[in-house]
């Protein structure tokens, strides 16, 4: 099999030069120079393909061989970092065998960087103006661990996704920070903001620490959803064990309702049947009352939508997938490479795919005056502190 495929590509790379190898002609064009060898996998056993090369111009076989995507190469980059700078342990090598990578040096790597950096650079400063307006808007943060100073400390990856004008999900930025307070999300939504992005109704995330304050600043006529998810677990723990399952079954009920009015009916109920039992837990739902009903301004075919930070979670798991066979990164360059390179396929795959929302109530969630929103929620805090 190895003897057969090698002579089909000298056989096509006569073709590319005009003339069989080693022959003088009048329709040669090109001229051969050697070869490449690249290992093969098969059920066979591992072939040595030996790929000719050309002294002008390049040649590859797409039909026989694939070329890395570029997440894969920036997987493939980062490993060969970490080799090259001497932070490699048992498990790198073993990592580096099982990618066929045999021999690393400076220049590749830094070949394989620089056009990398590239690529994801453009992605993450592209403007977002003429996709807008990005009705909803979903923000989240990875703890990640890189090198620097001799030591490995812990970093956050901030990512924010959004539906633009067209009803597709749109990877929005990325950028890590050393802790995640209000001035990495206030830097991180200024530069949204000064990319473009507009037309925002509504933020989805965790009550991550300053990312009220930074939604505020930005986008003032933006309202905020509490991740419905993770403020059940953060409602949890202000209720004793015992009565988690009778907690849990009240707070879904209010989900469960079919219109607006009947949410907040059923909030009210379940807000009186726990201030008897449960004092704290009943104060700790009240106190978060705008916050995970922000979503009942919009209308209800999306609200599962929009209510949590769930549909980010499949994205999360794939940089997870990614990112846990490095580890420690080397340097933050090394991390928003793999990062960048993940999120941009993943953007190339929605943008491709079918509508993540309909136009016709994206149009009517741009109607939603979400002002009325937020001047109730002092009115609320005031009546339950009375």
């Amino acid at each position: 099999m190895q003897t057969f495929i090698n002579t089909l590509l000298s056989a096509e790379a006569d073709a590319v030069c005009g003339a069989a190898y080693g022959t003088s002609s009048p329709d040669r064009v090109n001229r051969r120079n050697g070869y490449r060898h690249r290992d093969f996998d098969t059920r066979a056993g591992t072939l040595d393909i030996a790929v000719p090369k050309l002294r002008e111009g390049t040649y590859f076989p797409e039909w026989l061989l694939e070329r890395r995507k570029r997440a894969e190469r920036a997987l493939t980059s980062v490993v060969a970092t970490c080799y090259l700078l001497g932070v490699s342990t048992r498990r790198m090598d073993k990592l580096v065998q099982s990618l066929g990578i045999t021999t690393l040096s400076k220049s590749q790597v830094s070949e394989m960087a620089t056009d990398l950096d590239a690529h994801v650079e453009e992605f993450r400063t592209r403007s977002l103006a003429e996709a807008g307006p990005f009705t909803f808007v979903a923000a989240d943060a990875l703890v990640l661990k890189v090198r620097e100073g001799g030591r490995v400390v812990p970093v956050h990856a901030l990512v924010a996704t959004g539906v633009n004008a067209d009803g597709h999900r749109e990877v929005l930025g990325v950028q890590v920070t050393t802790s995640e307070d209000g001035a990495g999300w206030l830097a991180f939504f200024r530069d949204l903001t000064a990319r473009g992005l507009s037309g925002v109704k509504l933020v989805t995330s965790d009550a991550h620490r300053g990312l009220v304050h930074a939604i505020t600043a930005t986008l003032p006529g933006a309202s905020w959803q509490r991740c419905r998810t993770h403020y059940a677990a953060n409602l949890m723990s202000a209720t004793p064990k015992t009565s988690w399952g009778w907690v849990k079954a009240l707070l879904h009920s209010v989900y469960d309702q079919p219109d607006t009015e009947a949410v907040h009916a059923q909030f009210d109920r379940v807000v009186d049947a726990l201030a008897d039992k449960l004092p704290a837990v009943a104060e700790h739902l009240e106190t978060a009352r705008a916050d995970i009903l922000a979503f009942t301004a919009f209308p209800k075919e999306i609200w599962r939508q929009i209510w949590s930070n769930n549909p980010n979670e499949r994205l999360n798991r794939e940089i997870r997938r990614r990112t846990d066979v490095v580890g420690t990164f080397p340097d933050r360059p090394s991390l928003i490479r793999l990062i960048g390179a993940v999120l941009a396929e993943q953007h190339d795959e929605w943008a491709e795919g079918r509508r993540y929302l309909g136009l016709d109530v994206l149009t009517r969630s741009q109607t939603v005056n979400t002002n009325e929103e937020v001047t109730t929620e002092p009115t609320t805090i005031a009546a339950l502190t009375a």
